[in-house]
């Protein structure tokens, strides 16, 4: 079954993933140090990512190392943008009601 990334980060252990990663590529294992779960349930949440295309593996020797994708990252920005600016219209318009109910005392 094919996830978009919405349903990828719905999962809150799914965005500690990611968090962790933006900062230095991991692998699995350091990951799953990081949390109170298996190895195993951490490459769950790694497969998810990595099908969302949220996280990319680079292999170096031994052992695969998971770095986020910004790329992805944007989209979801870009998504959330539309709904930040209308916030922060709305904002905008209570601080306006607000300074005027004042003025008014």
């Amino acid at each position: 079954m094919r996830r978009d990334i919405f349903q990828a980060i719905a999962d809150p252990t799914r965005r500690a993933i990611i968090a962790l990663i933006a900062v230095q590529a991991m692998t699995p294992n350091a990951i799953a140090e990081n949390f109170h779960t298996t190895r195993q349930a951490v490459s769950k949440h790694l497969r998810i990512l990595t099908e969302c295309e949220l996280v990319k593996q680079e292999q170096k020797g031994r052992e695969i190392y998971y770095q986020l994708e910004v790329k992805k990252m944007k989209e979801i920005d870009k998504w959330l943008n539309q709904f930040r600016k209308m916030w922060e219209d709305r904002f905008d318009q209570l601080e306006a009601v607000m300074k005027k109910m004042q003025n008014k005392k």
